[in-house]
């Protein structure tokens, strides 16, 4: 879809507030009641992610939606290793350690939601052919 100058930028400003809030608490250590449900809280965020960016820009092609899901899993790749270096970086520990576990839940819910995306892009397929 495309979207005039302002309206894009909006959505890019949008966004951009979104991922710093994202990195920010990334980059903190869970409060403990969230601790046991670490891996659970990985894949309830991608799913969320990718749901928020594909309807912020209105992703409507399997190549844009596949691009939004694979910039998302970089991003999380990413973090993960930002949490590790971060351990090196600062005197004091402010996140546990790389966890491939985490980017196994991360890429489950990146996954689950391209289920519900491909059906509804499957439906508004074959509205469109009647």
């Amino acid at each position: 879809m495309t979207f005039s100058n302002k309206n894009l930028y909006i959505r890019i400003i949008i966004l951009i507030i979104a991922l710093i809030v994202a990195i920010y608490c990334f980059m903190i250590k869970l409060p403990v009641p969230f601790r046991k449900v670490d891996t659970e809280l990985h894949g309830l965020f991608y799913f969320s992610a990718a749901a928020f960016i594909n309807i912020l820009f209105l992703i409507r092609t399997i190549k844009d939606h596949i691009l939004v899901l694979s910039l998302l899993f970089l991003f999380s790749a990413l973090v993960e290793f930002a949490q590790e270096y971060s351990n090196t970086f600062y005197t004091k520990r402010i996140h546990g350690n790389f966890d491939p576990i985490d980017l196994k839940f991360n890429l489950l819910g990146l996954v689950s939601f391209s289920i519900f995306w491909f059906l509804f892009y499957i439906s508004l397929k074959s509205q469109n052919k009647n």
